[in-house]
């Protein structure tokens, strides 16, 4: 309980203040450094397999229809001139910036890329063990582009650091239905009537910015038949911070335009969009994270077959925050598979998405034994290269018996047929 609330000491607004893109959740940005800080390895025993999910790295958006909802009406109230001179200054800004993604739609950049080549490094310096002389690593991507590139470029610089490594890597249309599984009717149904009324009071009081529109518009009350401040304000947020993730990522002058509250708001609207679609929420049943059935199964087969090898190794995965997201909250990582149907309860109990799938978001699943012979496997998890916590009792902690993780695991899938 002292480790819970100590981790979240520090409020949403805290982090919004520190690091402004952290408010637009799956767009935030994967941390620059992380700090070598892990707990020591068990006595007598050293990592020998590490299994891994990740998403790709920082990417361009992913169509132009986010961005065309601000630019549009924008570009409309200046045919009418209805713009300030700070509203001439922001439109400048979003054509700059409908030219720099024009024809990227969904591509890595190349601070993505930069993301996997740390991690990967980071990765290998800090389990040495498992990659040592001529550990084989096996992996698989999903089909789209910037998870290919993501899997080559850390493969790149694994091969890099020990050139002996025997690295294979797959990409294939017949590894889909466990990287990449989408339940049709779960994403259909995930909305309930009961879900959308209660998200709908949610967002009530965090929607809108008159502020906004007076900086911007000469006459807001007029454009307001051609400018709908409610979805202007938004993805006009969106449209700052997801430079982040690009090489404009120093010109921040339409992230400046938002007060820290009005960022604050938007990642509370999304936060809880989130929970609805994809975590333990009981106004749709709480079904949502058994989406990931197929390749919590898939873990679980893998990672069987890995302990019975003499030799080290690892298996890594890249793919996609829409399958990394409900695969934590199946688990139950780091009190991610919270129930509930009060939405302030998700931030007060730390249900903070933000924290689970930046780009270039991982999961890593370290295992541990004296020999190749030692029965007692341990294992411990690390949630973007942090040490995370399952809801298991463990003698060992950071670390757990791989018996109990693989019964608990195992019961999650027959108590979710």
């Amino acid at each position: 309980l002292l480790t819970f609330s100590s981790a979240y000491a520090q409020t949403v607004r805290d982090l919004i203040i520190q690091k402004p893109v952290y408010a637009s959740c799956n767009y935030n940005t994967y941390p620059d450094s992380i700090p070598n800080d892990l707990t020591p390895s068990p006595e007598g025993k050293k990592p020998f397999y590490i299994s891994h999910y990740g998403r790709h790295g920082s990417r361009y958006i992913s169509s132009r229809s986010g961005y065309d909802i601000p630019f549009r009406m924008i570009a409309h109230a200046d045919s009418v001139n209805e713009l300030t001179p700070t509203g001439e200054r922001v439109f400048d800004e979003m054509k700059l910036i409908m030219a720099d993604t024009e024809r990227r739609w969904g591509e890595l950049t190349s601070y993505g890329k930069t993301q996997h080549r740390k991690i990967a490094r980071r990765m290998l310096e800090r389990f040495p063990e498992v990659f040592r002389d001529d550990a084989r690593v096996s992996c698989v991507s999903t089909i789209v582009p910037r998870c290919i590139e993501s899997m080559g470029v850390a493969m790149a610089e694994m091969k890099q650091v020990n050139p002996k490594l025997r690295i294979t890597m797959v990409a294939s249309q017949r590894n889909q239905w466990y990287m990449n599984h989408q339940d049709r009717k779960l994403r259909k149904n995930y909305m309930t009537p009961e879900a959308k009324k209660a998200y709908d009071a949610y967002l009530s009081s965090r929607l809108g910015n008159s502020r906004l529109m007076e900086l911007i518009f000469k006459n807001p009350d007029i454009v307001k038949e051609i400018v709908d401040e409610e979805k202007f304000n938004y993805y006009l947020m969106k449209m700052g911070l997801f430079q982040q993730n690009t090489h404009l990522y120093k010109n921040t002058y339409l992230q400046d335009l938002f007060e820290t509250d009005e960022l604050y708001h938007m990642w509370q609207i999304d936060n809880v969009y989130w929970y609805i679609q994809h975590g333990a929420c009981k106004l749709n049943g709480g079904k949502q994270p058994t989406s990931q059935k197929p390749l919590l199964r898939q873990l679980i087969a893998d990672a069987d077959s890995c302990i019975r090898l003499d030799k080290p190794g690892a298996q890594l995965r890249f793919g996609h925050d829409t399958v990394l997201l409900p695969l934590v909250c199946l688990i139950g990582i780091n009190g991610f598979d919270l129930a509930t149907d009060n939405f302030d309860e998700l931030e007060e109990k730390g249900w903070w998405c933000s924290d689970v799938f930046p780009m270039a978001a991982n999961l890593q699943f370290i295992f541990y034994r004296s020999s190749p012979r030692d029965k007692d496997v341990l294992m411990k998890v690390l949630l973007n290269e942090k040490e995370a916590t399952l809801p298991i009792a463990t003698d060992c902690a950071p670390y757990y018996h791989w018996a109990d993780v693989r019964s608990y695991c195992l019961g999650k899938l027959e108590d979710n047929p």
